[in-house]
């Protein structure tokens, strides 16, 4: 018969119970509670019943109690397995990632799990299940991320330093305007919306594939639209056609929404028609061109996909004249909410002026 392990004699009953009352740990205040029995005389038996246990658990109590005190009571978690790969092989593993495959090193153009998995044991003579390889990858900081299309042609140093250069830009308009005139920074763009519509993501079962309608008839008009994201404001029109008459009426409508003795600085691409020799540019307006290939850097663009993704996107035209109503619509009820044209227009790296 084994022996009753004593308790260690620097605590006793009162000691325990009152440590009970003032853990937040309801486990640990068991434990306690079945210790005290102990230390007041009471039988191991006594304390097993008192906190639910066998005997050979109460033992177990009281060898943690006696190591580490009342923080030996306190359930911890398991450590499990220690992680296959260690620090510098994650490290590893996150910079192939982020650097993405190479087709002749590696023979595919997106990382796949699978493909993860094989470079893994390739490169450690590590074998890792998809599953755990995943869990993995979400620790490091990856998600599946839907990617941006970006023009071949683009010039990255371009889009560095538009954004670097932008404050002397403005500065320079702001030098040829009467002294103490306000700047507001538009942004410009345009849209195509037509019968041939967009699927926008939707909450399905896994495993799933949702359907919608998808018409296949060729009606179309194109939402001119700006913001000023600083304002909140925006001013936008819808037009049949993009030219050089269309971006006209659209400068004067944007011309209407700048404060009084404000002047814009409207930020826009290098499409033809802002660049038209008959274009006529108000007072109040100084054009500011994006780099070519630039998207990116234009945040109407997050205002079109916010648009399609809530209010035009997934849904049947049933004419010309339903796009241009729907439309309307959304843009109206996008300028009503100034606030969701400052999340979505505003960027630090723009306003620092």
């Amino acid at each position: 018969m084994s022996v009753a392990v004593p308790l260690r004699e620097d605590f006793d009953a009162d000691d325990l119970r009152r440590l009970a009352r003032t853990s937040r740990d309801a486990g640990q205040s068991r434990r306690l509670l079945a210790l005290a029995v102990i230390y007041d005389g009471g039988s191991r038996t006594a304390a097993a019943r008192i906190g639910a246990v066998s005997l050979q658990t109460v033992r177990d109590w009281v060898l943690a109690f006696n190591v580490d005190g009342p923080a030996g009571l306190i359930d911890r978690k398991a450590p499990g397995n220690p992680p296959k790969l260690d620090a510098a092989q994650r490290q590893a593993l996150a910079r192939v990632i982020e650097e993405g495959p190479d087709l002749d090193r590696h023979g595919v153009v997106r990382w796949r799990l699978k493909d993860l998995a094989a470079w893994i044991y390739t490169s450690f003579g590590i074998s890792l299940d998809e599953s755990t390889l995943g869990r993995t990858i979400k620790t490091l900081g990856f998600r599946k991320l839907s990617v941006r299309p970006r023009h071949h042609e683009q010039d990255p140093a371009a889009l560095v330093a538009f954004k670097k250069n932008l404050p002397a830009a403005v500065t320079v308009i702001r030098a040829g305007l009467p002294p103490g005139t306000a700047i507001e920074l538009w942004w410009q763009d345009e849209a195509r919306v037509g019968q041939k519509n967009t699927l926008p993501r939707r909450w399905a079962r896994r495993g799933s594939r949702p359907s919608a309608p998808k018409d296949q008839r060729t009606g179309y008009a194109y939402i001119f639209g700006a913001i000023c994201p600083e304002k909140g404001k925006g001013a936008g029109l819808v037009m049949p056609r993009c030219d050089a008459s269309a971006m006209n009426a659209h400068l004067a409508e944007i011309s209407r929404s700048v404060d009084p003795a404000a002047h814009a600085v409207l930020i826009l691409d290098g499409a033809g028609w802002h660049s038209a020799h008959d274009l006529a540019v108000p007072g109040n307006i100084t054009l500011l061109p994006l780099p070519p290939c630039a998207p990116e850097l234009n945040p109407v663009e997050n205002v079109w996909q916010f648009l399609r993704d809530n209010w035009l996107g997934d849904r049947i035209f049933t004419s010309y004249e339903d796009i241009v109503d729907r439309c309307c619509d959304a843009w109206n009820r996008l300028t009503a909410q100034p606030w969701k044209i400052m999340s979505l227009g505003l960027r630090d790296w723009a306003y620092r002026l």
